[in-house]
């Protein structure tokens, strides 16, 4: 009878190490705090990024291994469902109805008149020329009755350069919102402008929120052999970076196409370390543009800009800004128990769960949960040991030997007597 119990007491501790060893394939936690309601936001943040999978995983970082899980009083592992959502920009686009009134031309350049019968306000017009190579400076005008005209932007520059090394084109009017019945266009052109295409819209924008990253060490090179300038750029920790600003020191006009990579791998060797690096994003410094380039959001902590100077001297590219949307997680809380943020494990697939079929019942207002220290996950031994029961057939299987061994025994009771 003895040896029969210790058998049903030696399953149930698997089972049960089972079920704990879930948090232990991760490598880092950090208690979340403050949980009274049923839905939290959790913000991640920096310094959680670079740890989410091993470095050298090209492109593999897809925030798949970050997990919610509590323990409970009776020392039960249990997991949260949550969301993960990024504060990006929300942005809508409305076209508006027109109709061309007419065109005309005189010394001054070549008008564009086109009525909007509707009310709606209008903030950009796109223009589509069938030239390819262009630098022109335009004007735009607003009237309600065709007699009397006013400035809505004034010599708006547009330019479309397109050879060997780029093809770039900045066609598109942007301008404060404005509300007139005719809108009249003006290119100050010696040559005919072959205008195919004409959008005009309302662009709404609700600006997400970006944290500011702090640079930690920048260089410039000049190759004047290959004839462009290298800034290598390293931050303080691997974040997802969405938004870099250039901000060029020059009174004159420039054209430099330019390409962003970022380092996906490192290698070191006697001669010092060898980086493999990928395209993050490409686009043209002008003089008339923002010099902001948006990519895809990615995790990264080193990266390389190119800017092809061409026959041009080098620029003094002054400050440079580096930006990334805010990660969050959108979590729903069920049971009591004590909560851990966990991430770091390679073999993570992304989670699925019910909640996600039904955010329009998550609460607007969230309270922001508080995280505590990070604390590396303790493991059992050197080497990470696959868990038996990674199946759950195999636990369920074992859980339906238990109860006809149990059943056995009570039967077997039950004879004796």
């Amino acid at each position: 009878m003895k040896r029969q119990t210790n058998i049903i007491t030696g399953i149930l501790l698997l089972i049960f190490s089972c079920s704990y060893g879930q948090m232990q394939e991760y490598s880092y936690k950090r208690e979340l705090k403050g949980i009274q309601e049923s839905w939290h936001k959790v913000v991640l943040p920096e310094t959680v990024f670079g740890k989410l999978l091993p470095a050298g995983k090209a492109g593999s970082r897809k925030l798949t291994d970050i997990r919610i899980y509590g323990i409970t009083k009776e020392k039960d592992t249990i997991e949260a469902p949550y969301i993960l959502q990024k504060t990006k920009d929300l942005v809508s686009s409305k076209e508006i109805v027109f109709n061309t009134l007419n065109t005309s031309y005189n010394d001054d350049g070549y008008f564009y008149t086109f009525e909007i019968p509707s009310e709606a306000s209008i903030n950009e017009i796109a223009l589509a020329f069938g030239q390819q190579n262009f630098d022109w400076k335009v004007t735009l005008e607003g009237s309600q009755n065709q007699q009397e005209w006013f400035t809505i932007t004034d010599a708006y520059r547009i330019v479309s350069i397109k050879n060997e090394l780029t093809d770039f084109t900045f066609s598109t009017l942007k301008f404060p919102d404005a509300k007139y019945r005719y809108v009249k266009i003006r290119v100050d052109s010696k040559e005919k402008p072959d205008l195919q295409k004409v959008s005009i819209s309302k662009q709404s924008r609700i600006e997400g929120t970006l944290n500011d990253y702090q640079i930690k060490s920048i260089h410039t090179e000049e190759n004047k052999q290959a004839r462009h300038t290298e800034i290598n750029i390293e931050l303080q920790h691997a974040v997802p970076v969405s938004y870099l600003k250039m901000n060029p020191n020059a009174s004159y006009d420039y054209y430099r196409p330019v390409t962003i990579k970022y380092v996906t791998d490192s290698i070191e060797t006697e001669k010092g370390w060898i980086y493999t690096y990928r395209t993050l994003t490409s686009g043209v410094l002008n003089s008339e543009g923002d010099n902001e380039f948006k990519p895809t959001s990615t995790i990264l902590k080193k990266l390389q800009i190119h800017i092809h100077n061409q026959d041009n001297q080098p620029l003094d590219y002054g400050d440079i800004q580096l930006k990334g949307y805010t990660h969050e997680l959108i979590a729903r809380f069920t049971e009591p128990a004590t909560y851990f943020l966990t991430y770091g494990n390679e073999n993570a697939n992304r989670p699925t769960y019910d909640i996600q079929k039904f955010k329009e019942n998550i609460p607007t207002l969230l309270t922001t949960l508080e995280l505590g220290n990070e604390k590396r996950i303790q493991k059992n031994g050197d080497a990470t040991v696959s868990p038996l029961f990674e199946n759950k057939i195999w636990l369920w299987g074992i859980m339906g030997l238990l109860i006809l061994i149990l059943g056995g025994f009570s039967l077997k009771m039950i004879k004796q007597k």
